[in-house]
């Protein structure tokens, strides 16, 4: 059974499972699906379409599901989806999506989310995930897996930014970032290779140094981003435990809408 403070209010309609706990004074709306083990803190609304996984810890002050910011919205039926064990800190604010996309703003698995962090309209957050204190991901943007963005950090719509990147502290982005990089900078630029983050994941000593060739190709070379597309390509066979990294970073490349960091 769901553990429901005497002062929340929980809309009737909606559906808590085993063990869910609702702190003081928070609002649950009608269209809410809540998993298992998941603990909702005090004073926090959720509402709308919103659909949360197992054994997530929301914090107090957050509202998740609320409309979309977005002027060409006109109360369409949009969603809010997030999966399981997410830490979701004090103050964030997740929007539902718009019919522009699949009308869903989509969040992984085993985020780290910390405090005031804003996740606009069709914002698809990926797992394990750390988003620092004031992040905010303007519509449309998309975060690959295990990436890292730094605190005060604003992301311009459509940009995405790429699995195991790292974004420094108060930066700007308004261009894809590509997997495997860390950048920083205002102008943003891209420093290096994420070693840290890679050797933290127990890449390889092959990986790696596959993953510093790809950089040197884009960023090192001064060749068109053409030519070091094909020979990032030609990398494929050499370190077969790195081929899934190669495939990821030109995947990445063919898809990017806002051209990438330079």
């Amino acid at each position: 059974m769901a553990q429901i403070h005497p002062t929340a209010i929980v809309d009737a309609q909606a559906a808590l499972g085993d063990g869910v706990v609702i702190g003081p004074y928070s609002v649950i709306g009608a269209d809410v699906r809540i998993g298992a083990g998941t603990r909702v803190g005090p004073h926090c609304v959720i509402e709308g379409r919103t659909t949360i996984g197992r054994d997530n810890r929301i914090f107090p002050f957050n509202s998740l599901g609320a409309m979309p910011q977005d002027m060409s919205h006109r109360g369409e039926p949009t969603e809010l989806h997030i999966g399981d064990r997410n830490t979701i800190r004090e103050f964030c604010t997740f929007n539902t999506g718009t019919l522009k996309e699949e009308g869903i703003t989509r969040v992984g698995s085993d985020n780290w989310i910390m405090a005031y962090v804003h996740l606009a309209h069709d914002v698809r957050l990926g797992d394990r995930t750390v988003l620092a204190n004031g992040v905010t991901l303007a519509g449309h943007v998309h975060v690959g897996d295990w990436a890292t963005i730094g605190g005060l950090t604003g992301v311009l719509q459509f940009v995405h930014i790429g699995a195991h990147a790292m974004v420094g502290f108060q930066a700007h982005v308004a261009q894809d970032v590509p997997p495997f990089m860390t950048v920083d900078g205002n102008p943003l630029a891209v420093r290096a290779v994420n070693l840290t983050g890679l050797k933290r994941r127990d890449f390889s000593a092959e990986r790696m140094s596959l993953i510093r060739q790809m950089h040197k190709l884009i960023y090192r070379s001064g060749q068109p981003l053409e030519q070091a597309v094909a020979q990032i390509a030609a990398l494929k066979g050499q370190a077969p435990d790195a081929d899934a990294d190669v495939e990821l970073m030109l995947g990445f490349l063919a898809a990017a809408r806002r051209g990438i960091v330079r």
